[in-house]
């Protein structure tokens, strides 16, 4: 998916405009949650998203999608990470 489609389903879905997030090289938040729904685009480097101990690994042109208060964890890639993410309420 680009960025065009990406904010088409955005806006479809009822979600704000993204924000550009960076993560470093090789880090990783351990287990957390957030008070909102996210969904965002990897535009850049590889997230690997981990939930109820299930990972997978997003890149380039994927859309990842985060329920409200889901617990998961979060690992980057050796080129780290660039992505746009909407949150919604």
């Amino acid at each position: 998916m680009n960025k065009e489609q990406f904010q088409v389903l955005l806006q479809r879905e009822g979600f704000p405009d993204p924000v550009e997030v960076q993560q470093a090289p090789n880090g990783r938040l351990g287990q957390h949650e957030h008070p909102f729904e996210v969904k965002a685009l990897v535009i850049e480097g590889s997230i690997d998203i981990t939930i109820h101990g299930k990972s997978r690994t997003y890149q380039a042109g994927d859309v990842f999608e985060l329920g409200w208060k889901e617990v998961h964890s979060e690992s980057y890639g050796s080129e780290g990470v660039k992505y746009l993410a909407s949150r919604k309420q």
